[in-house]
Protein backbone atom coordinates (compact mmCIF):
# COMPACT_ATOMS: atom_id res chain seq x y z
CA UNK A 1 0.00 0.00 0.00
CA UNK A 2 1.17 3.85 -0.68
CA UNK A 3 -0.06 6.26 1.98
CA UNK A 4 -0.64 9.88 0.36
CA UNK A 5 -0.48 12.82 3.03
CA UNK A 6 -2.48 15.98 1.66
CA UNK A 7 -1.99 18.26 4.97
CA UNK A 8 -3.35 21.08 2.79
CA UNK A 9 -6.51 19.55 0.73
CA UNK A 10 -8.38 20.95 -1.45
CA UNK A 11 -11.39 21.48 -3.89
CA UNK A 12 -9.63 21.82 -7.19
CA UNK A 13 -11.92 23.57 -9.39
CA UNK A 14 -11.13 24.27 -13.08
CA UNK A 15 -12.34 26.65 -15.40
CA UNK A 16 -12.05 26.94 -18.96
CA UNK A 17 -11.91 30.34 -20.97
CA UNK A 18 -11.17 31.26 -24.32
CA UNK A 19 -8.23 33.11 -23.62
CA UNK A 20 -6.32 34.19 -20.60
CA UNK A 21 -5.80 38.01 -20.87
CA UNK A 22 -4.67 40.00 -17.80
CA UNK A 23 -6.80 42.91 -16.58
CA UNK A 24 -9.50 41.40 -18.57
CA UNK A 25 -12.83 40.62 -17.75
CA UNK A 26 -13.46 36.76 -19.05
CA UNK A 27 -16.13 34.36 -19.51
CA UNK A 28 -15.70 31.43 -18.38
CA UNK A 29 -16.90 28.29 -21.35
CA UNK A 30 -16.85 25.33 -19.35
CA UNK A 31 -16.54 24.41 -15.57
CA UNK A 32 -14.11 21.39 -16.14
CA UNK A 33 -13.50 20.01 -12.98
CA UNK A 34 -15.16 20.33 -9.19
CA UNK A 35 -13.62 17.79 -7.05
CA UNK A 36 -11.00 16.73 -4.63
CA UNK A 37 -7.67 17.77 -4.81
CA UNK A 38 -3.80 19.12 -3.23
CA UNK A 39 -1.06 17.60 -4.77
CA UNK A 40 -1.10 14.24 -2.41
CA UNK A 41 -4.22 13.49 -3.52
CA UNK A 42 -3.44 13.84 -7.04
CA UNK A 43 -0.43 11.60 -6.61
CA UNK A 44 -3.18 8.91 -5.18
CA UNK A 45 -5.62 9.53 -8.27
CA UNK A 46 -2.63 8.82 -10.56
CA UNK A 47 -1.63 5.25 -8.35
CA UNK A 48 -5.17 3.98 -8.39
CA UNK A 49 -5.59 4.32 -12.14
CA UNK A 50 -2.35 2.56 -12.11
CA UNK A 51 -3.50 -0.28 -9.59
CA UNK A 52 -2.00 0.60 -6.98
CA UNK A 53 -3.73 0.26 -3.86
CA UNK A 54 -3.71 3.75 -2.10
CA UNK A 55 -4.95 5.43 1.52
CA UNK A 56 -5.67 9.49 1.41
CA UNK A 57 -5.24 11.17 4.41
CA UNK A 58 -4.46 14.77 5.94
CA UNK A 59 -6.65 17.45 6.94
CA UNK A 60 -10.52 17.89 5.84
CA UNK A 61 -13.05 20.61 7.76
CA UNK A 62 -16.46 22.36 7.05
CA UNK A 63 -18.44 21.85 4.05
CA UNK A 64 -15.62 22.14 1.36
CA UNK A 65 -14.01 19.40 3.49
CA UNK A 66 -17.38 17.16 3.22
CA UNK A 67 -17.56 17.78 -0.87
CA UNK A 68 -13.71 16.64 -0.79
CA UNK A 69 -14.45 13.21 1.00
CA UNK A 70 -17.49 12.85 -0.89
CA UNK A 71 -15.68 13.18 -3.97
CA UNK A 72 -12.65 10.73 -3.18
CA UNK A 73 -15.25 8.12 -1.83
CA UNK A 74 -17.01 8.72 -5.60
CA UNK A 75 -13.84 7.75 -7.12
CA UNK A 76 -13.08 5.20 -5.21
CA UNK A 77 -10.13 6.41 -3.12
CA UNK A 78 -9.99 5.31 0.76
CA UNK A 79 -9.43 8.36 2.63
CA UNK A 80 -8.40 8.92 6.30
CA UNK A 81 -8.47 12.42 6.38
CA UNK A 82 -8.61 13.85 10.13
CA UNK A 83 -10.68 16.67 10.70
CA UNK A 84 -10.41 20.47 11.80
CA UNK A 85 -12.60 23.12 12.58
CA UNK A 86 -12.29 25.38 10.26
CA UNK A 87 -13.31 25.19 6.45
CA UNK A 88 -10.86 23.09 3.84
CA UNK A 89 -9.54 25.53 0.93
CA UNK A 90 -10.19 25.78 -2.37
CA UNK A 91 -7.86 26.13 -5.58
CA UNK A 92 -8.79 27.67 -8.84
CA UNK A 93 -6.94 26.50 -12.45
CA UNK A 94 -8.03 28.72 -15.45
CA UNK A 95 -7.11 27.32 -18.96
CA UNK A 96 -7.16 29.07 -21.83
CA UNK A 97 -8.62 27.04 -24.79
CA UNK A 98 -6.36 29.28 -27.05
CA UNK A 99 -3.04 27.60 -26.13
CA UNK A 100 -3.83 24.87 -23.37
CA UNK A 101 -1.86 27.45 -20.85
CA UNK A 102 -3.03 27.30 -17.00
CA UNK A 103 -2.81 29.63 -14.21
CA UNK A 104 -3.56 28.48 -10.88
CA UNK A 105 -4.65 30.50 -7.67
CA UNK A 106 -4.00 28.97 -4.54
CA UNK A 107 -5.53 29.94 -1.28
CA UNK A 108 -3.22 29.44 1.80
CA UNK A 109 -5.18 26.58 3.70
CA UNK A 110 -7.47 26.31 6.46
CA UNK A 111 -5.90 26.84 10.18
CA UNK A 112 -5.08 23.89 12.12
CA UNK A 113 -4.71 24.10 15.54
CA UNK A 114 -1.67 23.02 17.75
CA UNK A 115 -4.70 20.32 19.56
CA UNK A 116 -5.51 19.06 15.74
CA UNK A 117 -1.98 18.36 14.75
CA UNK A 118 -1.24 16.25 17.86
CA UNK A 119 -4.30 14.32 16.73
CA UNK A 120 -3.01 13.87 13.06
CA UNK A 121 0.29 12.87 14.91
CA UNK A 122 -1.16 10.05 17.13
CA UNK A 123 -2.93 8.53 14.43
CA UNK A 124 -0.19 8.70 11.85
CA UNK A 125 1.28 5.33 12.98
CA UNK A 126 -1.59 3.42 12.73
CA UNK A 127 -1.83 4.86 9.13
CA UNK A 128 1.40 3.98 8.22
CA UNK A 129 2.50 0.56 9.67
CA UNK A 130 0.86 -1.51 6.28
CA UNK A 131 2.45 0.80 4.05
CA UNK A 132 5.55 0.44 1.99
CA UNK A 133 6.17 4.26 0.43
CA UNK A 134 4.59 7.27 2.25
CA UNK A 135 4.21 10.45 0.05
CA UNK A 136 4.02 13.74 1.60
CA UNK A 137 2.84 16.33 -0.72
CA UNK A 138 2.49 20.11 -0.71
CA UNK A 139 2.36 22.98 1.00
CA UNK A 140 2.21 23.62 4.94
CA UNK A 141 -1.43 24.92 5.96
CA UNK A 142 -1.30 27.42 8.75
CA UNK A 143 -0.87 26.72 12.17
CA UNK A 144 1.79 23.59 11.54
CA UNK A 145 5.17 23.81 12.57
CA UNK A 146 7.79 24.48 9.53
CA UNK A 147 9.17 20.49 10.83
CA UNK A 148 6.23 18.71 10.20
CA UNK A 149 6.93 16.73 7.35
CA UNK A 150 10.02 15.94 9.41
CA UNK A 151 8.03 14.44 11.99
CA UNK A 152 6.23 12.46 9.80
CA UNK A 153 9.71 11.68 7.83
CA UNK A 154 10.44 9.67 10.82
CA UNK A 155 7.24 8.00 11.76
CA UNK A 156 7.53 6.56 8.33
CA UNK A 157 11.04 5.46 8.44
CA UNK A 158 10.23 3.67 11.89
CA UNK A 159 7.31 1.76 10.20
CA UNK A 160 9.57 0.54 7.69
CA UNK A 161 7.97 2.15 4.92
CA UNK A 162 10.04 4.22 2.70
CA UNK A 163 9.07 7.92 1.61
CA UNK A 164 8.69 10.40 -1.28
CA UNK A 165 8.70 14.47 -0.44
CA UNK A 166 7.58 16.91 -2.82
CA UNK A 167 7.67 20.41 -0.85
CA UNK A 168 8.91 23.82 -0.83
CA UNK A 169 10.34 26.27 1.52
CA UNK A 170 11.28 25.79 4.74
CA UNK A 171 9.43 23.23 4.90
CA UNK A 172 11.76 21.24 2.51
CA UNK A 173 14.60 22.87 4.48
CA UNK A 174 13.28 21.35 7.39
CA UNK A 175 12.63 17.90 6.51
CA UNK A 176 15.88 16.89 5.05
CA UNK A 177 17.23 15.97 8.46
CA UNK A 178 15.06 13.09 8.64
CA UNK A 179 16.24 11.61 5.46
CA UNK A 180 13.22 11.41 3.06
CA UNK A 181 13.97 8.29 0.41
CA UNK A 182 13.69 10.71 -2.30
CA UNK A 183 12.71 14.49 -2.56
CA UNK A 184 11.29 15.67 -5.56
CA UNK A 185 11.55 19.78 -5.89
CA UNK A 186 11.52 21.75 -9.68
CA UNK A 187 14.18 23.77 -10.69
CA UNK A 188 12.95 27.02 -9.52
CA UNK A 189 12.45 25.47 -5.83
CA UNK A 190 15.96 24.30 -5.83
CA UNK A 191 17.34 27.72 -6.53
CA UNK A 192 14.72 28.79 -3.94
CA UNK A 193 16.28 26.95 -0.73
CA UNK A 194 19.68 26.93 -2.03
CA UNK A 195 20.48 30.34 -3.70
CA UNK A 196 22.29 27.79 -6.28
CA UNK A 197 21.35 28.20 -10.34
CA UNK A 198 23.23 24.56 -11.12
CA UNK A 199 20.77 21.99 -10.59
CA UNK A 200 23.05 19.58 -9.69
CA UNK A 201 24.65 21.02 -7.34
CA UNK A 202 21.69 22.65 -5.59
CA UNK A 203 20.70 18.98 -5.42
CA UNK A 204 23.64 17.63 -4.02
CA UNK A 205 23.49 20.43 -1.25
CA UNK A 206 19.80 18.75 -0.41
CA UNK A 207 21.89 15.79 -0.60
CA UNK A 208 24.55 16.79 2.19
CA UNK A 209 21.69 18.20 4.54
CA UNK A 210 20.24 14.57 4.61
CA UNK A 211 17.99 13.77 1.75
CA UNK A 212 18.76 10.49 0.46
CA UNK A 213 18.04 11.01 -3.18
CA UNK A 214 17.00 14.02 -5.27
CA UNK A 215 14.82 13.73 -8.47
CA UNK A 216 14.91 17.15 -9.96
CA UNK A 217 11.88 18.27 -12.59
CA UNK A 218 12.70 20.44 -15.18
CA UNK A 219 9.94 20.53 -17.06
CA UNK A 220 9.96 19.88 -20.71
CA UNK A 221 13.76 18.59 -20.10
CA UNK A 222 12.91 15.83 -18.10
CA UNK A 223 14.43 14.69 -14.77
CA UNK A 224 18.12 15.27 -13.34
CA UNK A 225 18.12 12.40 -10.26
CA UNK A 226 21.56 12.83 -7.44
CA UNK A 227 21.68 10.14 -5.48
CA UNK A 228 23.97 7.94 -3.49
CA UNK A 229 24.04 5.07 -7.17
CA UNK A 230 25.06 8.12 -9.47
CA UNK A 231 23.05 10.64 -11.48
CA UNK A 232 21.32 10.39 -13.75
CA UNK A 233 19.19 12.13 -16.64
CA UNK A 234 16.32 11.21 -18.43
CA UNK A 235 14.72 13.02 -20.95
CA UNK A 236 11.15 12.67 -22.75
CA UNK A 237 11.62 12.11 -26.66
CA UNK A 238 9.51 15.05 -27.49
CA UNK A 239 7.44 18.17 -26.07
CA UNK A 240 3.52 18.33 -25.90
CA UNK A 241 1.61 21.03 -25.29
CA UNK A 242 -1.06 20.92 -22.86
CA UNK A 243 -1.61 22.08 -19.06
CA UNK A 244 1.33 20.88 -17.46
CA UNK A 245 -0.12 21.66 -13.91
CA UNK A 246 -0.36 17.81 -13.12
CA UNK A 247 3.12 17.07 -14.16
CA UNK A 248 5.15 17.14 -10.81
CA UNK A 249 1.92 14.98 -9.22
CA UNK A 250 2.51 12.36 -11.95
CA UNK A 251 5.68 11.97 -11.40
CA UNK A 252 5.84 11.64 -7.65
CA UNK A 253 3.29 8.85 -8.10
CA UNK A 254 5.82 7.25 -10.47
CA UNK A 255 8.80 7.82 -8.32
CA UNK A 256 6.48 5.75 -5.42
CA UNK A 257 5.15 3.01 -7.63
CA UNK A 258 9.04 2.61 -8.77
CA UNK A 259 9.87 2.57 -5.21
CA UNK A 260 6.83 0.03 -3.80
CA UNK A 261 8.69 -2.47 -6.94
CA UNK A 262 11.90 -2.46 -6.12
CA UNK A 263 12.71 -0.84 -9.88
CA UNK A 264 16.00 0.37 -10.70
CA UNK A 265 17.11 3.68 -10.91
CA UNK A 266 17.35 3.71 -14.85
CA UNK A 267 13.71 2.16 -14.94
CA UNK A 268 12.18 4.20 -12.44
CA UNK A 269 13.05 7.55 -14.09
CA UNK A 270 12.40 6.55 -17.04
CA UNK A 271 8.79 5.65 -16.33
CA UNK A 272 8.20 9.25 -14.41
CA UNK A 273 9.45 11.29 -17.40
CA UNK A 274 6.52 8.97 -19.02
CA UNK A 275 3.34 9.48 -17.15
CA UNK A 276 4.91 13.36 -16.22
CA UNK A 277 4.60 13.64 -19.92
CA UNK A 278 1.36 11.97 -20.04
CA UNK A 279 -0.68 14.33 -17.69
CA UNK A 280 0.52 17.52 -19.48
CA UNK A 281 -2.21 16.58 -22.71
CA UNK A 282 -5.02 16.66 -19.40
CA UNK A 283 -6.63 19.44 -18.67
CA UNK A 284 -7.07 18.40 -15.03
CA UNK A 285 -4.35 17.45 -12.50
CA UNK A 286 -4.66 14.00 -11.30
CA UNK A 287 -5.32 12.41 -14.90
CA UNK A 288 -3.17 10.94 -17.25
CA UNK A 289 -3.14 10.37 -21.02
CA UNK A 290 -2.96 6.35 -20.95
CA UNK A 291 -1.89 6.33 -25.12
CA UNK A 292 1.12 9.02 -24.18
CA UNK A 293 2.21 6.99 -21.78
CA UNK A 294 2.05 3.95 -23.28
CA UNK A 295 4.17 5.52 -26.55
CA UNK A 296 6.83 7.20 -24.14
CA UNK A 297 7.70 4.40 -22.06
CA UNK A 298 10.35 2.77 -24.55
CA UNK A 299 11.30 6.26 -25.79
CA UNK A 300 12.74 8.27 -23.38
CA UNK A 301 16.61 8.68 -22.94
CA UNK A 302 18.02 7.50 -19.87
CA UNK A 303 21.60 8.74 -19.46
CA UNK A 304 24.22 7.91 -16.50
CA UNK A 305 26.57 10.91 -15.51
CA UNK A 306 29.72 11.77 -13.82
CA UNK A 307 29.14 13.66 -11.05
CA UNK A 308 31.50 16.42 -13.42
CA UNK A 309 29.20 16.21 -15.87
CA UNK A 310 25.81 15.90 -13.86
CA UNK A 311 27.26 19.56 -12.95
Amino acid sequence: MIVTVTLNAALDVTYEVEALVPHGSHRVTKVLRKRAGGKGVNVARVLAALGHPTLVTGFAGGPTGRVIRDDLRAAGLRDALVPVDGDSRRTVTVVSRRDGDATVFNEPGVQVSPTEWDDFADRFPRLVRDAQVVVLSGSLPPGLPSDAYAELIRTSHAAGAATVLDTSGPALLDALSAGPTIVKPNADELVEVTGRTDVARAAAELRGHGARAVVTSRGPDGLLAVTRAGHWRAVPPERLSGNPTGAGDACVAALAAGLAGGRPWEALLREAVALSAAAVPCPVAGDFDAGVLHRFRTRVHVEKLSAAHAC
